[in-house]
């Protein structure tokens, strides 16, 4: 029988279908719960969770931000002597973090700055990295390579604003959107497949060791997993992603996170602050959650937002 294609299905949906490990599980336990047998089993109306957590971090300084040049993806310009200093102190922020997943721009930008976090790590320096074309920044046409002035320029000529103005050759914002939703979406089959082919060699439930990393230097707080395993109790997380990518896809992206899928937000931080452009190697944190059984779509909880502690000392941030 023919797939249908995933676009015109929900997105656990598509994974249940897909994925025959999660097939199985959810089949397991059905069948233990009707024989009495599933005595390890949450109690009657309790759910499952998976969580895994997103670190999304841009780039390093390159000479053309510095200048305010627009670069897009026709302009491959490598990290400026600033940005190599961006990307180290980024790893040494990070070196404890345990990432089980490294995704990156195919950019030259973006491949120096991850190139430069594994570096400095202490527990995933040689974890392989997926260069991803889907995370490139905007494209930007014929405005590629020229000032954010011209840009500007060109916007008003046509009665527009920035950034919604797309120049000749450029893609649109619903067009840079729709990249990062097909990346997310992409991302989360990943992590729930590997969720359920772990679950089948593993009767546990997924350790804390990744949360614990996490939350020595970010402001987890309720989205930590407590120690006890109630079944109240947030479950561990089962995958941690490290995101390398550019400013203005960031932007696109964590739009996606706030309007599509209504990501709560840390009291300290607003909307309006969350629709700035991250600065050179700001770090971003999300809690990604599904909640096993039911087709809807995941829940986002933003952690930080541009995170520049490891900049201190380090100048020109752009």
């Amino acid at each position: 029988m023919a797939m249908e294609p995933a676009g015109r299905r929900g997105l656990a949906e598509v994974v249940w279908a897909r994925c025959p490990a999660v097939r199985r599980s959810g089949q397991r336990a059905s069948a233990e719960h009707a024989s009495g047998s599933g005595a390890s089993l949450p109690r009657l109306g309790a759910r499952r969770m998976t969580r895994f957590a997103l670190t999304v971090v841009r780039h390093g300084e390159t000479r053309f931000n510095k200048e305010k040049i627009i670069q897009g993806q026709g302009v491959d310009e490598p990290l400026s002597e600033t940005g190599f200093k961006q990307a180290a102190a980024a790893g040494i922020f990070l070196n404890n973090v345990k990432f089980t997943h490294v995704f990156s721009s195919d950019l030259m930008r973006t491949k120096q700055t991850v190139r430069g976090i594994l570096e400095k790590s202490k527990v995933c320096k040689d974890l392989t990295v997926k260069y991803d074309p889907r995370l490139r920044e905007r494209k930007y046409g014929v405005a590629e390579g020229k000032a954010l002035s011209e840009l500007r320029a060109m916007a008003k000529a046509a009665g527009e604003e920035c950034p919604v103005f797309t120049p000749p050759g450029g893609e649109t914002l619903d067009q840079v959107k729709m990249r990062g939703k097909d990346f997310f979406d992409i991302l989360c089959q990943l992590i729930l497949r590997e969720a359920g082919q772990n679950e089948q060699c593993s009767q546990g439930a997924p350790s804390n060791s990744l949360e614990t990393s996490l939350a020595e230097i970010f402001p987890l707080g309720k989205t930590c997993a407590p120690e006890s395993n109630s079944d109240s109790a947030a479950p561990g997380l089962v995958a941690s992603v490290l995101v390398v990518s550019h400013g203005a896809y960031m932007k696109s992206l964590f739009n996606y996170f706030l309007t599509d899928l209504k990501c709560s937000l840390p009291t300290t931080l607003n909307k309006s602050e969350f629709m700035l452009v991250s600065p050179n190697t700001g770090i971003s944190l999300f809690i990604i959650n599904f909640e096993e059984g039911r087709e809807v779509k995941p829940t986002v909880q933003c952690v930080c937002m541009y995170l520049q502690d490891h900049l201190n000392g380090v100048t020109d941030t752009h």
